[in-house]
């Protein structure tokens, strides 16, 4: 399995996130409170580079696969996402640590970051079902999911801490490939 595939359809292209590229992102990931339902800490030079850091060494382990995103309708590279926890015995992973620059907030741009790793997790990768962690007062995120057709399976209460201290609850979305094929089905109609 390629652990550095580029995705790519008319307004995205996801290029395999390295060492090298990186520093593309220091302008967006030093907006602050962008990653406030998330762990992790991108507000500063070291933080990212040890959040690239962490995601390239999962890929190393096959847990995960890490891209930078690129908006190719404004031609401007607009943060990072991922494939996590990937278990590839049991055909399920996780989508997600996706931030992207407020500027590319309520564009469309995430729907289609979507869309792109759900079809390569289901079609290319052959996984059977994907995964998404959201915190339980992210309503936009959770929204977002829900039109892309994921089903809230439950809510993990209290279980991951905030880089502010903060202990969330996480909702815990599921999207069956079976569901995916009937939903991008209609959605080609």
């Amino acid at each position: 399995m390629n652990l550095q595939p580029t995705l790519e359809n008319d307004r995205v292209k996801l290029s395999p996130l390295r060492l090298e590229n990186y520093p593309l992102l220091n302008t967006v990931a030093m907006q602050p409170g962008l990653v406030r339902y998330s762990p992790g800490n991108i507000e500063n030079p070291l933080g990212l580079k040890t959040y690239v850091d962490n995601a390239i060494e999962a890929r190393a382990y096959k847990k995960a696969i890490p891209f930078i995103i690129y908006d190719k309708s404004v031609n401007a590279y607009a943060g990072s996402t991922r494939y996590m926890h990937i278990d590839w015995k049991h055909k399920v992973l996780h989508i997600g640590a996706t931030w992207i620059g407020r500027e590319f907030h309520g564009t469309g741009l995430n729907t289609e970051i979507k869309k792109l790793m759900l079809a390569y997790a289901f079609q290319d990768m052959d996984f059977e079902k994907v995964e998404f962690r959201i915190d339980e007062r992210n309503t936009a995120s959770r929204k977002a999911i829900e039109k892309l057709g994921a089903q809230l399976e439950g809510i993990l209460r209290k279980n991951v801490y905030l880089d502010d201290g903060y202990k969330r609850n996480t909702c815990c979305y599921g999207l069956l490939r079976e569901e995916w094929q009937v939903i991008s089905r209609f959605s080609k109609e």
